[in-house]
């Protein structure tokens, strides 16, 4: 499935035959395979569209609204019964929170009802050889997904993904996949498109090597007095403030936060203010599976919403 989207061929023939090049000389592939592979490829000028308006430039009341819905907390709640095991294990594994990791394969794919259309090598391709802006990190993807296609043994003009390449219920990037994808019940497949299981320990992979903390909380709402706290505004996602200067800027903390603990403070933009948290090193490990504020905090609150509706369920 392509999508009804206009579509033309690669037209940098030098660049592609320089990529594979590259490919034949660096990981032994073989030239005619590849460019016959390549003859396929089908470039996707709304790839490029969808790529300069991404949800994370919204405002977050408005952001917010996509997934706090009823049906997507209702949906996390059933996915969590339906794979109680494999969620339970994970927990008990990597120490990653089951509400987390249903949490973000609800905002990634609706529970994998919503993986993409576009085939993974046009989406690659496209941004790769015709988006000069992110070229470079696009290349690199194709590169390893050509090489997983090899180690998983996949035609390369089969998987399906997102408009940016992304795959499977955890929407993994090939590199990504390469790296962090799981196989639960050890049959030496990584299928993250149909095997829930899969899907699940390798998101509880992701976010154990990017070193979550089990057992450690992850944001809090904070008020402030003034607006002294908007020196501690800055950019980047590391933790970088500890708690006993945001309290000396009238930043008011949970008092289980002890002074010495590193905090980044962060703004959210509602239709009247602002809404202010501070999140600990364990939303910063969110932020490593989207870089971006507004998806972890997402995240966190669909999390805390179908953790409160799973124990209300569990209880009826």
């Amino acid at each position: 499935m392509i999508g009804s989207f206009a579509q033309a061929e690669i037209k940098d023939r030098v660049a592609v035959d320089k990529f594979i090049n590259k490919m034949v000389e660096e990981h032994q592939f073989e030239q005619a395979e590849l460019a016959v592979i390549f003859d396929s490829v089908e470039l996707q000028p709304k790839i490029i569209e969808a790529m300069t308006r991404p949800a994370e430039g919204m405002p977050w009341y408005k952001y917010r609204k996509i997934f706090m819905r009823d049906s997507r907390i209702q949906g996390g709640v059933k996915f969590w019964q339906d794979n109680q095991q494999s969620l339970a294990k994970m927990q008990q594994v990597h120490g990653i929170p089951a509400e987390i990791i249903v949490a973000i394969l609800g905002v990634e794919t609706l529970y994998g009802e919503r993986t993409g259309g576009h085939r993974v090598i046009d989406a690659l391709a496209t941004l790769g050889f015709d988006y000069p802006k992110r070229s470079k990190f696009f290349l690199s993807e194709l590169e390893n997904f050509l090489i997983l296609c090899r180690e998983e043994k996949m035609n390369p003009l089969e998987p399906v993904g997102s408009y940016a390449g992304a795959m499977g219920m955890p929407q993994f990037m090939p590199s990504s996949y390469r790296h962090f994808a799981a196989d639960y019940e050890g049959d030496d497949k990584r299928d993250i498109w149909n095997n829930t299981a899969d899907a699940i320990a390798s998101v509880a992979n992701y976010f154990a090597k990017h070193h979550w903390q089990a057992g450690k909380d992850i944001a809090f709402a904070v008020t402030a007095t003034g607006d002294q706290y908007k020196q501690a505004l800055s950019k980047g996602l590391k933790p970088d403030i500890n708690a006993a200067e945001l309290r000396a800027l009238h930043v008011q903390l949970p008092e289980t936060i002890a002074d010495g603990e590193l905090l980044k403070l962060l703004s959210f933009e509602q239709e009247n203010g602002d809404d202010l948290w501070v999140g600990l090193e364990n939303f910063y490990v969110i932020t490593r599976y989207n870089h971006s504020p507004l998806y972890a905090l997402a995240v966190f609150q669909l999390s805390q919403a179908v953790k409160q509706q799973y124990a209300i369920a569990s209880n009826e």
